[in-house]
């Protein structure tokens, strides 16, 4: 970060790759949430070499095949586990059965990245909390309205720099478009995907924890809703959340599933960052109102600027390269095993104490 005469802030130069071609091997299993296609091309971002694919749907494995033609494809996921080669398992399959896959990934000696939410259940959390602690092998999660957004990361750049102060609050809203005729079975049978608190709510609780730096918190509130999809009665499609965290600041977010067909983009994604100093308003993916305005929006006010920043393109990923390190060195600097474990707890805790707010329920 670097702050020049005036009080003006730039971002850090962008990532490259760290590693040479196959020096970190990784593979794909499980194509049950697009989210794998972001989740691999980060890894290749940062100089990962994507050597195998499985899943037992030929037509999703062709499909990643025609985006990632490089990759073979494996007769079955042991083919992949029993690779000596691999060094880490990206994953996405159905929310409720990516902590399953981990502890198969984690014991087979490979580190496992898994898309949101990490998993469904607190028996869940356990199961991978235990494995993490017997294979001594990394469960990331690919938290990505934080990691694999621009303005997210130029926050936490500011942040460190100190433009805001000490942060004691976030705000944070997830709207989605719920294209359901576009979704699968599992997407509405709650069991599986765990949830709106749970699903979606997981990347505004983790955000919350990181720019807070609070290492753990409580739900103060928490509520659920199906207000427009009764033919879907396992769907929430609305949820919010207010936490209070162990270092005495605090956040609130909202999801949900209903960003109208006349916006331009999927979800108007904001998050607004309280500092004693000043705030942050991310506006991640789109400008309201211009549709030639593009994403990557973040503006700034302190005691010394009042300032709007277009930084798409300018920032990068950083996430997918220190994780690529982390598990070559052992090290903790792209996210602790402790953090990405607490956001996944707080979001299934703020699922299962919900208040449902549907109406006639």
């Amino acid at each position: 970060m670097s702050k020049s005469d005036g009080g003006r802030y730039a971002p850090d130069p962008l990532p490259n790759p760290v590693v040479e071609p196959g020096e970190f091997v990784f593979a794909a299993i499980g194509l049950d949430h697009g989210h794998i296609y972001g989740q691999s091309e980060g890894l290749l971002g940062a100089g990962a070499t994507l050597k195998w694919v499985y899943d037992p749907d030929p037509a999703k494995v062709q499909a990643f095949k025609e985006k990632f033609p490089q990759v073979r494809i494996a007769r079955s996921e042991a083919e992949v586990l029993d690779d000596p080669e691999v060094q880490l398992v990206a994953g996405a399959a159905v929310t409720s059965e990516r902590a399953a896959l981990g502890i198969r990934v984690m014991d087979a000696g490979k580190d496992y990245f898994t898309d949101k939410a990490p998993l469904t259940t607190l028996e869940q959390l356990a199961a991978a909390k235990a494995a993490v602690e017997r294979t001594g092998r990394k469960y990331a999660v690919y938290y990505s309205e934080r990691l694999h957004v621009e303005t997210a990361v130029f926050a936490s750049q500011l942040i460190a720099e100190g433009a805001i102060g000490k942060v004691i609050q976030v705000i944070g809203t997830g709207p989605h478009r719920l294209n359901a005729k576009s979704r699968p079975a599992w997407f509405f049978e709650k069991e599986k995907y765990g949830g709106i608190l749970c699903d979606i709510g997981s990347h505004q609780i983790e955000q919350i924890l990181h720019y807070t730096a609070a290492s753990d918190g409580n739900i103060g509130r928490s509520q659920i809703a199906n207000y427009n999809n009764p033919e879907h009665p396992g769907l929430d499609d609305f949820g919010d959340a207010m936490i209070v965290l162990d270092n005495g600041t605090s956040g609130y977010f909202r999801c949900d599933w209903f960003t109208p067909d006349g916006l331009q983009g999927w979800g108007d994604g904001r998050s607004i960052i309280l500092g004693t100093e000043g705030f942050i308003e991310q506006r991640k993916y789109l400008q309201l109102g211009d549709k030639n305005g593009g994403s990557g929006h973040l503006y700034l006010s302190n005691g010394e600027v009042e300032q709007h920043f277009h930084v798409a393109g300018q920032v990068g990923y950083p996430y997918f390269g220190e994780l690529v390190l982390d598990c070559l060195n052992r090290t903790e600097n792209a996210m602790t095993q402790a953090h990405a474990f607490k956001a996944a707890e707080l979001a299934v805790r703020a699922q299962l104490e919900a208040v449902d707010l549907t109406p006639g329920r």
